[in-house]
């Protein structure tokens, strides 16, 4: 059955890991227990699932208490009406978890989430947000920020927002919001972008004289505006350059954006696949409250955020972590920081100020479910000054 997306009628919207280092990487979690974090917030609380030890099957506390000094892996999840320490096998009623299958399900039955991307109608963030979540109402903001924050406000469900581009590099924004924010990755999509230039009806390519666009779209279809001879105009993205063209009813300027848009603004495609280069991929982020339980029923990718002291050879040290434990990087980003004071978000959405000499973000091959991963993780805490998991997904194979 074909898929459908709602529109929303309104306008523009104007993960840490915490362990104690281990002697050894063979030691594997028994159990869940779940502590909440604000007994006074009944309607939506966020609680944290904690991996304990084995201790002979006790919890070596005799008020039935939390154990605090146990190494732990914090997972936030939603825990409601609920004023009291309880664990999860003991109680039938509570909500299950957000797991990577349960996950799957939503992406592929479209369970009508309001999903949150940033531009207008006809963006190829939208066309993300509905290759991620069919049947979704899409929600469109102004900025990446708007993004984050109607989700953590619970105005919308997700946000799917880019994250890098096969050309154009990293959208570092978007990096530095992850860091600020206390949202999770819960899976990433990958679009394959497709620029087209367009035009009011009855333009013509020898009466235009300028393009607007978003400028890594400018620069993406240079060698093709160059030869037209079109002075560029930048836009804050490509459908709004669309809209813009369309609602002024221009006679001497273009728009390079999506053939969505130019169907949506009712402009003519003048040319098609305009981009200078045919392996044009967009990799999109799918934001949430709450993360996803790993698995490793399918290939997964965990994204982390950390810092290091200064000193030679910290970050050859760092990426041993997982060298020596066969795991593959798939990306890593590093964002001078020094002398600038960076507002990090922890789970309990507390953005503390601290200062950074440089935050590294760091992609690699492995789910939080890998004992292997774990024990990285683990390793890299010991001399690591700051250190989040910020998702652990499945990844986007439609496109491999």
């Amino acid at each position: 059955m074909a898929s459908t997306v709602v529109r929303s009628p309104l306008g523009l919207l104007a993960g840490k890991i915490t362990g104690n280092p281990s002697p050894s990487d063979h030691k594997s979690p028994i159990f869940i227990r779940i502590r909440q974090v604000y007994p006074n917030h009944r309607a939506v609380a966020p609680v944290f699932a904690t991996l304990l030890e084995d201790r002979g099957g006790k919890d070596n506390n005799s008020s039935g208490g939390m154990v605090n000094n146990t190494p732990s892996l914090e997972l936030p999840t939603i825990l409601e009406d609920t004023a009291f320490e309880v664990s999860p096998r003991d109680s039938p009623l509570l909500p299950k978890p957000l797991s990577s299958s349960r996950s799957s399900v939503s992406i592929h039955e479209g369970s009508r989430l309001r999903v949150a991307y940033q531009g207008v109608r006809g963006a190829y963030s939208e066309s993300a947000a509905d290759k991620a979540y069919p049947n979704c109402e899409a929600v469109p903001c102004e900025q990446f920020d708007t993004a984050f924050e109607a989700v953590e406000s619970w105005l919308v469900d997700r946000a799917v927002l880019p994250i890098e581009n096969s050309l154009g590099g990293s959208i570092h924004r978007n990096y530095d919001l992850l860091l600020r924010h206390s949202l999770h990755i819960v899976g990433e999509v990958k679009l394959a972008v497709r620029h087209c230039l367009l035009a009011n009806h009855g333009v013509k390519v020898q009466d235009l004289t300028r393009v607007l666009s978003h400028p890594q779209a400018l620069a993406q279809c240079e060698n093709t505006l160059t030869k037209l001879g079109l002075v560029r105009e930048a836009m804050d993205d490509t459908a709004g350059a669309a809209k813009f063209v369309a609602s002024n009813k221009l006679k001497d300027a273009g728009a390079v954006a999506s053939a969505a848009a130019a169907t949506i603004y009712d402009l003519n495609i003048l040319a098609k696949d305009i981009h200078d280069e045919c392996d044009n991929v967009t990799r999109f982020l799918m934001l949430a409250r709450e993360p996803i339980i790993p698995g490793i029923e399918k290939p997964f990718k965990t994204s982390i955020v950390f810092s290091l002291e200064e000193g030679p050879g910290i970050l050859f040290k760092a990426l041993s972590c997982f060298a020596m434990r066969q795991i593959n990087l798939t990306k890593i980003e590093s964002r001078p920081l020094r002398k600038h004071l960076v507002r990090a978000s922890d789970f309990c959405n507390n953005r503390v100020p601290r200062y950074f000499d440089s935050i590294f973000y760091v992609d690699f091959e492995a789910s939080m479910a890998d004992q292997r991963a774990q024990n990285a993780l683990r390793n890299l805490k010991e001399f690591a000054t700051f250190l989040r998991v910020l998702g652990s997904y499945p990844v986007d194979t439609t496109m491999i």
